[in-house]
């Protein structure tokens, strides 16, 4: 570099930086994940469903998130701002009869929480902000999304790689390590089976598909 040039600063990337929360080993582990900052859309239904409610939530996510990273371009830089890559989407699932897990065959009982992390810059200004502007310019209506800070705690994650539909096979394999090693499943009504998307189902090899797969875990209680 010569005298007088400025750096220039690295794009931020969340899964680089955080690997033990994104590109975990393909095999079951304990993790406490910590608080992080969300934009969330509430839905329902099967997720492959043309024009369903889960196609307009990440449709909706993306135009948000997109507007916030894009915020440097204009007038309305948020305090704190920094380069970064948009981290990856990632979904919140339980069944609609209130079953605990879910059930792969039943995917139009599906109910879902699809959600973004944002940079910690994002504050409920920023994202009001963001939201306005969604509206004007994309004519989307925001009402569904909201943003939330997730405490998610200790979970037991694994990674996936394959299809969705081969998905059961490493929540087994979890479940397994779960029970040998003193926890126990958590998933209830606060607390739901979390899946973190590495990879584009339309694109590339769908055998090589990337997924985190959390389960929230609680620790078993000796005696009882």
């Amino acid at each position: 570099m010569k005298a007088g040039e400025k750096t220039v600063p690295e794009k931020f990337d969340y899964k680089k930086m955080y690997k033990d929360l994104y590109m975990p080993k393909a095999v079951p582990h304990e993790i406490m994940v910590v608080p992080m900052t969300f934009i969330m859309v509430d839905g329902k239904g099967d997720p492959n469903a043309e024009d369903g409610e889960y196609s307009a939530a990440v449709g909706l996510l993306y135009a948000l998130s997109y507007t916030v990273k894009m915020s440097k371009m204009g007038a309305h830089v948020p305090d704190g701002y920094f380069e970064y890559a948009v981290p990856p989407l990632e979904g919140l699932w339980w069944m609609a009869d209130g079953k605990k897990g879910v059930d792969y065959a039943r995917k139009d009982q599906f109910c879902f929480v699809s959600m973004i992390r944002q940079p910690e810059f994002v504050t409920p200004e920023v994202f009001e902000w963001a939201r306005r502007e969604v509206e004007a310019k994309k004519k989307l209506d925001t009402s569904r999304a909201r943003l939330e800070l997730f405490d998610e705690g200790l979970c037991v994650q694994c990674m996936h790689i394959g299809p969705f539909d081969d998905e059961p096979a490493t929540v087994e394999k979890m479940e397994r390590f779960i029970i040998d090693n003193g926890l126990y499943n958590d998933i209830g009504d606060c607390r739901r089976h979390h899946e973190i998307y590495l990879s584009d189902p339309r694109k590339g090899d769908i055998s090589k598909m990337k997924t985190v797969i959390r389960i929230p875990v609680g620790k078993a209680v000796k005696g009882v």
